[in-house]
């Protein structure tokens, strides 16, 4: 598990399946991946007959903080401010900025097969087999997440009319070299920290003790719904990992059940050997069950409900600037009344006062376009992947209930 290479779209599922629509004059894929110890390595291949590269079709690799790096660089971009994004995570859709690919985590997988190796006399060698097979399966899963997530994102950006032609991502496909960027320190990631806490207080500051009103019924009612359903989607999410957890858990309890059972196997003659046998059977083949269930859950349930954490948390952001480019406007609306009122400084004042209030404005519209369009995502998202997932459980519910009938009917045939 020190070194393991990822080749091939097929291997690579996406933790939601997204519709990425666009042109072809520009595709996007990972075409290999590296893992190693501290870091991982995406071979980033590009195919496109858009006059700005070079050639039409390039390769370079990239490292996880490269990613970070291009990410950081469109959400810092004041002329995308209008769409709904967040510092730290965004929300994926082709309407907006896709979310910051997770940074690459094999460490529990890690500690879980050293801990494994170091031995335990308690379990048979049987069971030691089963469980790293186990630990081993679960870090390829992790690998093959992680790369899916960071070429989806990269296919979101060249899918997007507007943000594909950013300059940042022409760098990030074709400049063959390192770019040599760095992750934030520790006075940048408390500078970020402070920032949102003054954010937090400036909202409030906003809707609260300055008295400011929102102008529009239909923002009003956004802000409500949104701080309700942020709450709720978030305590989901905590829930369904708590479950999908479970599943995992009950998959590994399996594992000394089943070896036990063929233990017992072997040393009973006659009557009881081909039932602790084929009980052993059982359990083996429930224990992989679980861990498909666990897996499917993760994939369509906690997947989805952690995207739309991050969504919601992304609207009720672009919210705050919407209200924050209000009171900006109100502000230079009474700078302008003053000016007029002392007849000094009135084209400086009149001319803040534009340009505050077509900022507003245009926020106001794309801010208004993209709540609608979050409306029917979430509605489609959540009836397709809540769909596949029910169709999932109802397929391993009927495997597991078959596999206990003909388990049953072969131990009342036993003599």
């Amino acid at each position: 598990m020190e070194e393991h290479r990822e080749a091939g779209k097929e291997s690579k599922p996406s933790s939601m399946s997204v519709d990425l629509q666009g042109d072809s004059s520009l595709q996007v894929e990972i075409s290999d991946a590296v893992s190693e110890r501290d870091k991982v390595k995406f071979t980033v291949q590009t195919k496109s007959c858009v006059p700005h590269f070079a050639q039409t079709e390039f390769s370079v690799v990239r490292h996880h903080e490269e990613f970070i790096w291009l990410h950081n660089a469109y959400v810092e971009n004041e002329e995308y401010a209008g769409l709904i994004r967040e510092d730290f995570q965004l929300c994926p859709s082709l309407e907006q900025i896709p979310p910051a690919p997770p940074r690459p985590d094999f460490e529990a997988s890690r500690e879980k097969l050293q801990k494994l190796g170091e031995g335990d006399s308690s379990i048979t060698r049987e069971e030691f087999a089963k469980m790293k097979e186990e630990l081993e399966a679960e870090y390829l899963a992790i690998f093959k997440k992680t790369v899916a997530m960071h070429e989806v994102f990269l296919q979101r950006l060249a899918a997007h009319p507007t943000l594909r032609r950013d300059h940042n991502f022409f760098v990030f496909l074709e400049y063959g070299q390192d770019l040599s960027v760095r992750g934030k320190n520790r006075k940048e990631l408390l500078g970020g920290f402070l920032r949102n806490i003054v954010k937090s207080a400036d909202e409030a500051l906003i809707t609260g003790m300055s008295g400011l009103k929102e102008v529009d019924d239909f923002f009003e009612h956004e802000r409500t719904f949104l701080l309700e359903y942020h709450t709720r989607i978030r305590d989901a999410c905590l829930r369904a990992d708590r479950v999908m957890h479970s599943h995992k858990c009950l998959a590994d309890d399996y594992i000394p059940i089943s070896a036990a059972l063929s233990s017992l196997g072997t040393q009973e003659v006659n009557q009881l050997k081909t039932s602790f046998l084929k009980l052993a059977e059982l359990f083996e083949r429930l224990r992989k069950l679980e861990g498909r269930v666990a897996s499917d859950e993760d994939l369509k349930l906690s997947d989805m409900l952690r995207y739309y954490v991050r969504d919601s948390q992304a609207a009720k952001d672009l919210l705050y600037r919407r209200l924050r480019a209000l009171a900006d406007y109100e502000n230079a609306n009474k700078a302008l009344d003053k000016a007029r009122t002392r007849n000094r400084e009135v084209r400086t004042a009149e001319s803040h006062q534009q340009l505050c209030c077509q900022r507003f404005e245009r926020l106001s519209d794309s801010a208004k376009q993209e709540l609608m369009d979050f409306r029917s995502r979430r509605v489609s998202s959540f009836r397709k992947n809540l769909m596949e997932l029910a169709e999932l459980e109802l397929k391993h519910a009927k495997a597991s209930t078959l596999l206990l009938r003909n388990t049953l009917v072969i131990l009342k045939g036993d003599p």
